[in-house]
């Protein structure tokens, strides 16, 4: 199951990430918001990235007007590797080479096709694991107050 979550400023593109999902037969779970109205990215940011963590969702995708600060949102949640893309490339390598569990974008950077394409390269590529798997260690230490060295 995918998260999804979005502020005012990008309710028409997680119309467009939803139609997607429907076509590949993927369910999800909508964390709002609802509508047009202005609102504060962080509400609906951590309650999808909440759904991630607790294992309730798979993966998550979130989306504001830059993708930033509701990515900063959802980074603030224990156990999640979201990373912000605007490009079909680095969508791919922050699977392939990251493991992210989830995605965000800018709905005001990107346009509706480039954002099709960077949803299908996330949900298409698979984590490498590897010697990239000992870095999501590292993340995952960093993240539990560890040390590296």
């Amino acid at each position: 199951m995918i998260a999804l979550a979005c502020d005012h400023a990008a309710l028409e593109l997680k119309a467009e990430v939803i139609k997607i999902l429907e076509e590949r037969g993927l369910a999800y779970e909508d964390f709002g918001t609802y509508t047009t109205d202005s609102c504060h990215y962080p509400i609906y940011g951590a309650r999808a990235a909440k759904a991630v963590a607790s294992g309730k969702c798979d993966r998550g995708i979130v989306i504001c007007g830059t993708g930033i600060g509701i990515s900063l949102v959802a980074n603030k949640i224990k156990g999640i590797r979201c990373s912000l893309c605007s490009d079909v490339y680095s969508a791919k390598m922050t699977r392939a080479h990251n493991d992210s569990n989830m995605l965000a974008m800018g709905a005001r950077v990107i346009g509706v096709e480039i954002a099709k394409e960077i949803v299908a390269a996330w949900l298409d590529t698979p984590f490498e694991g590897g010697r990239h798997q000992t870095r999501v260690d590292m993340i995952t230490a960093l993240e539990n107050g560890e040390e590296l060295e």
